[in-house]
């Protein structure tokens, strides 16, 4: 979970700046529709990992999904904190 606080960290510093040549900040720059494609993209690569039985393809599709979706959370100035809270809830 700290890491993934870090990761807001920065995902907020790049919408604010918008440094040129960060993939990031082109994400943000093309907004929802360019980020929720992205989104789309990873989860269908994230069923074909796995189906297949290369642990690691998972890990790396699985992580490249909850990046882009950790993109549009802070695109739309929701914290994971929040994403998190919700899911405490639902397990209480």
């Amino acid at each position: 979970m700290e890491f993934l606080l870090k990761l807001e960290e920065l995902l907020k510093k790049r919408k604010a700046e918008l440094p040129e040549k960060s993939y990031t900040s082109e994400l943000f720059r093309e907004g929802s529709d360019r980020i929720l494609k992205k989104i789309g993209e990873e989860a269908g690569e994230v069923i074909i990992a796995g189906k297949n039985p290369d642990r690691q393809e998972l890990i790396h599709e699985a992580a490249d999904l909850i990046f882009h979706l950790q993109v549009f959370l802070t695109h739309r100035d929701v914290s994971i904190n929040e994403v998190v809270e919700e899911l405490k809830k639902r397990h209480s």
